[in-house]
């Protein structure tokens, strides 16, 4: 009998594991950095490029404004120590960016309180509508600084006088603003409330201003960016402690590379306030007044 032989073994290669894959946090971070390294570096390029060809425009013999590399030399004190504080008027940059902030806040919130208690009651009441708009529609359009004579006779001091154009500057975008939402109210959601039968203030609360809540928020964000213009020129005028003064005490003592490095201050600032609205508004409204 012959020997059943087993049948020969093969050798099999071993099967090839799937190569790992990326971590997901890892690749998410990657895709972030990605992303804010997308939105940084064009504006820094198109900076760099604005500031080559200033100082190409400024160095020639005939200039009459100062180049980038002398505004550092004349006002590099000014830029690395923006806080101090010498008595009397000779303060930083910072300090001077403060106090008008808080002029800013102080008529600005005097304003949101004002513009859309009245946006509300023009935006819900016709008989409001036909008595109030028209009057709104030509105070608005009285300039601000036209204001600042009456206030400094109203209230014979600078401070609530400047507040006071504040506040009459950034009233007028915030009313207009809250009244077209609260009439462009959808219809579907008034018959909504009446077959569920909400009470007024039911209404009022949970229908009405998250409605208008974008429209309110493209207001104030009209209203802070305006209030931060005014409050320059009003300082121009009133003097004191404030980044308007700054600017017209360093044109009365021809520091130009003073006023240039307060004018890019003033920019920023106001760069800041409005990515501080319009992120208040995303917040609120959920990413509504993005669309």
């Amino acid at each position: 009998m012959n020997a059943i032989t087993p049948p020969p073994v093969t050798a099999t290669a071993p099967l090839a594991t799937p190569a790992a894959a990326p971590a997901p946090k890892a690749s998410a971070l990657m895709r972030r950095a990605s992303e804010t390294l997308g939105v940084v570096i064009p504006p820094l390029l198109v900076v760099a490029g604005l500031f080559l060809l200033w100082e190409w425009l400024c160095s020639g013999p005939g200039a009459t404004l100062p180049p980038p590399s002398r505004v550092w030399s004349d006002a590099r004190e000014l830029i690395l120590n923006p806080f101090y504080d010498r008595g009397g008027l000779d303060k930083g940059l910072g300090l001077h960016l403060a106090a008008s902030l808080q002029r800013v806040a102080l008529g600005f919130a005097l304003a949101v309180v004002a513009g859309v208690g009245l946006g509300m009651l023009v935006g819900s009441s016709k008989l409001a509508m036909r008595g109030l708009d028209p009057i709104f529609q030509v105070l608005r359009t009285v300039p601000p600084l036209a204001w600042l004579p009456l206030s400094l006779a109203a209230f014979r001091e600078a401070q609530p006088s400047a507040i006071f154009v504040i506040f009459i500057t950034a009233v007028w975008p915030i009313i207009i603003n809250t009244a077209v939402g609260v009439r462009n109210v959808p219809a579907d959601y008034r018959n909504v409330a009446r077959v569920i039968r909400l009470r007024p203030h039911e209404w009022f609360l949970r229908i009405v201003v998250p409605a208008a809540a974008p429209y309110i928020f493209t207001g104030l964000r009209i209203g802070v960016g305006l209030s931060w213009l005014a409050i320059i020129a009003a300082e121009m005028l009133i003097g004191g402690v404030g980044i308007g003064f700054f600017i017209w005490d360093a044109w009365n003592s021809s520091n130009l590379s003073d006023i240039i490095v307060a004018l890019i201050y003033v920019g920023l600032v106001g760069f800041v306030l409005d990515r501080i609205m319009a992120f208040a508004g995303r917040a609120v409204t959920r990413g509504t007044t993005e669309q």
